[in-house]
């Protein structure tokens, strides 16, 4: 029978819709059952093109035992990171402040507040290469909520403060003499003068600073060094594998360092920023060929991830 995340607007929630999970999506429904019945939650996030997403539902989510598990003892909810970015982004912040890394799947175990206290990406079914099976992480988590709540408290609590603090201190910060002038200092030092971008492989397009640069371009037209890296990375990303010639939009990264071979996913915010890029670029320059592609990613976007 199908789960609550059947009607859902998200093609990526629909295809966690026959999982013997009882999923909800983010909402105040799921999130006033964990606040009602004390409840910890299970956020799971990921997207349609994240393989290990995939990898983890087939091995986890459509696994009765651990479904069981998961049913018994949490409020679990799935998020589509492309449908909800602001909720991907502030557990993300969680994620790495816990773990030191982050990536998708996301998996974080919240108090029915909402605060996490446990926090990583894809975890195995049952125990491997030093990684804890997802089934006993649940069991041990769900225990520690139960017997040591005090334990579970702290945890979020201290977390918490971390993160306020964080963003406090960015908020209020205000932007040092000369920080313009230093970014445009590292990033020459990292361009790749004969492929456009910045480092080798994997290389991914790095739309934000593209805009950067080309945003100084149009403050500053004698700039010529950031003119020559933003506009070889431009052409270089739209005449690569990187950028599918036949489908339209670009794919995640190129697993090489000349932009060639794509990494077989495509990404809705990597297309938007890129389409904005390209459109700037065309708006700066009046270069058709920067128009085409932006079109072109645009139309990708409507056709395929409307």
């Amino acid at each position: 029978m199908p789960n609550r995340l059947a009607h859902q607007d998200s093609l990526y929630l629909r295809q966690h819709a026959e999982n013997p999970v009882d999923w909800y999506p983010w909402g105040e429904e799921a999130l006033g059952r964990a606040a009602a019945e004390n409840r910890p939650i299970l956020l799971s996030i990921g997207y349609s093109a994240c393989h290990w997403c995939h990898v983890m539902a087939h091995e986890s989510f459509e696994d009765l035992t651990i479904a069981s598990v998961m049913n018994d003892n949490f409020v679990c909810i799935k998020v589509d990171r492309e449908e909800r970015p602001d909720v991907d982004s502030l557990y993300m912040q969680a994620t790495v402040a816990m773990t030191g890394h982050g990536g998708w799947p996301m998996t974080v175990f919240l108090t029915p507040d909402g605060r996490p206290f446990y926090a990583g990406t894809y975890f195995p079914p049952r125990p491997r290469q030093g990684m804890p099976g997802f089934e006993e992480l649940c069991l041990g988590l769900a225990g520690a909520f139960a017997t040591r709540p005090d334990e579970v408290e702290r945890t979020a609590g201290e977390l918490d403060r971390r993160l306020k603090e964080s963003a406090g201190r960015i908020a209020g910060a205000a932007m040092p003499d000369g920080v313009v002038d230093d970014a445009m200092v590292g990033l020459a030092r990292r361009f790749d003068p004969a492929q456009g971008g910045f480092g080798g492989a994997p290389k991914f397009p790095p739309g934000p600073t593209l805009e950067f640069l080309l945003r100084r371009v149009w403050r500053r037209p004698t700039d010529v060094n950031a003119r020559e890296m933003a506009e070889l990375t431009l052409h270089r990303m739209a005449d690569g594998g990187i950028h599918d010639q036949l489908g339209g939009g670009f794919h995640r990264y190129a697993v090489d360092g000349i932009w060639l071979i794509p990494h077989f996913e495509k990404m809705l915010y990597d297309n938007a920023l890129l389409a904005e890029v390209y459109a700037l670029a065309w708006r700066i320059s009046g270069e058709a060929r920067y128009r085409e592609v932006a079109e072109s990613t645009l139309d990708y976007l409507l056709r395929e991830m409307q």
